[in-house]
């Protein structure tokens, strides 16, 4: 599946639409409260994208996935990421993983580790960002990692607002091997399972009152050699990487939501009748109509011409930062304007508006809050200007 024409996307982007809308849609309440029937419907949503051809499209090919090329996989990406769990229940989930394994990871790692990333039997999370520590800088690293007499590492720290935390079976964490706080050398990545003694679940840490993020701690967990992920004292390059397509497939999928938002309020104006007829006619619902379709249309081509680059892997920091700021803002601004046609309805459990809005103002902080990225691309294109080096930080 290497060689996809026009055609070809265009009919697998549709078919995965569908599948999105009709069996992910309505199970996702079920699928936000966790637990046990969570997991049982996730395994039953596995098994119909198997069935329909639709498993792990931009997966490598001779490890059981589609093999779509990611420019080929961008409008997929959108269309999956119209609900949160569109990219889990299509497989396509481990991306970030399959590709930071592949191209970094140990021969033992890849050959025990990716068969089961692209089947699903194996889940991951990345721990990078630590508690009193901003996100944005990964220099102040507090997480150690200890060489071990006898070969390997020795984990001790702890990490929060980590994704997907609670049920992972192995956690790629950010420690630092040598240096002091501080110094953006001697930062390295390592790949812990989750069940090795030391590492626990702190705590989740619901997110608007949402769930799926946590605070996890390690105890001098030890790993062997092989469970490094590039070279030491190397992460930060490994870390930029997986970032910008990282953020751009973030900013793919808000775009499906944005676009689900938008559908929504646009469905609501037309459906809705008052005394004076239907929302549609009242000039301030257009209003709302307009600036929600510009803002789409100009984020859109933006997100795709980042995803372009990236795929190409060519340098992308200016085209990623603008990419993922429009979109977040986007998603947010199109949610926010669609509860405000819904009224009350549009803040209440019966449409999945909320969740849309939560994740919008949430994406503005995720990848890096709108300020970094404006100022990371505000001043690469300053340099550039005055021929200087254009150095932008993780």
């Amino acid at each position: 599946m290497t060689d996809h024409d026009v055609t070809d996307v265009d009919l697998l982007r549709k078919k995965v639409s569908a599948f999105v809308r009709d069996r992910v849609f309505p199970s996702e309440s079920d699928l936000d409260a966790g637990g046990p029937t969570a997991r049982d419907l996730r395994e039953q949503l596995r098994v119909e994208a198997r069935e329909s051809g639709l498993w792990a499209l931009p997966l490598p090919a001779e490890l059981g996935g589609g093999g779509l090329a990611l420019s080929a996989y961008a409008a997929i990406a959108e269309a999956e990421g119209a609900s949160d769990h569109g990219p889990a229940a299509l497989g396509s989930a481990s991306l970030l993983d399959v590709t930071m394994l592949s191209r970094h990871g140990s021969a033992r790692v890849g050959a025990e580790y990716l068969p089961r990333l692209v089947s699903g039997d194996l889940r991951t999370c990345y721990a990078m960002t630590e508690p009193d520590t901003p996100g944005t800088e990964p220099a102040l690293t507090a997480t150690r990692a200890e060489r071990r007499p006898g070969g390997g590492w020795r984990v001790t720290g702890r990490k929060w607002f980590v994704s997907n935390a609670g049920d992972a079976d192995l956690v790629t964490v950010l420690a630092r091997t040598s240096g002091r706080t501080g110094d953006r050398t001697g930062l390295s990545l390592l790949l812990v399972p989750t069940g090795s003694p030391g590492f626990r679940v702190v705590r989740e840490l619901p997110i608007l009152g949402a769930t799926g993020q946590y605070e996890i701690e390690f105890d001098g967990v030890e790993v062997d050699e092989e469970h490094l992920v590039g070279d030491t004292g190397q992460a930060l390059a490994v870390a930029g990487e997986r970032l910008q397509l990282g953020r751009t497939l973030r900013a793919l999928r808000w775009l499906g939501q944005a676009q689900r938002a938008f559908d929504l309020l646009c469905d609501r104006a037309v459906a809705c009748r008052g005394a004076r007829g239907p929302l549609a006619d009242r000039q301030l619902v257009q209003q709302h109509v307009f600036e929600s379709l510009l803002a789409l249309r100009t984020a859109r081509p933006l997100v795709y011409e980042a995803m372009a680059l990236v795929a190409d892997g060519r340098d992308a920091h200016v085209e990623v930062g603008l990419a993922k700021t429009a979109a977040a803002r986007t998603l947010q601004a199109v949610a926010d304007r669609a509860v405000q046609v819904f009224g009350a309805a549009g803040l209440g459990p019966d449409t999945p508006l909320p969740a849309l809005f939560r994740t919008g103002r949430t994406a503005r902080i995720l990848d890096g809050p709108d300020e970094q990225h404006v100022s990371a691309v505000a001043r690469r294109v300053l340099r550039s200007r005055q021929g200087g080096p254009a150095v932008t930080p993780v």
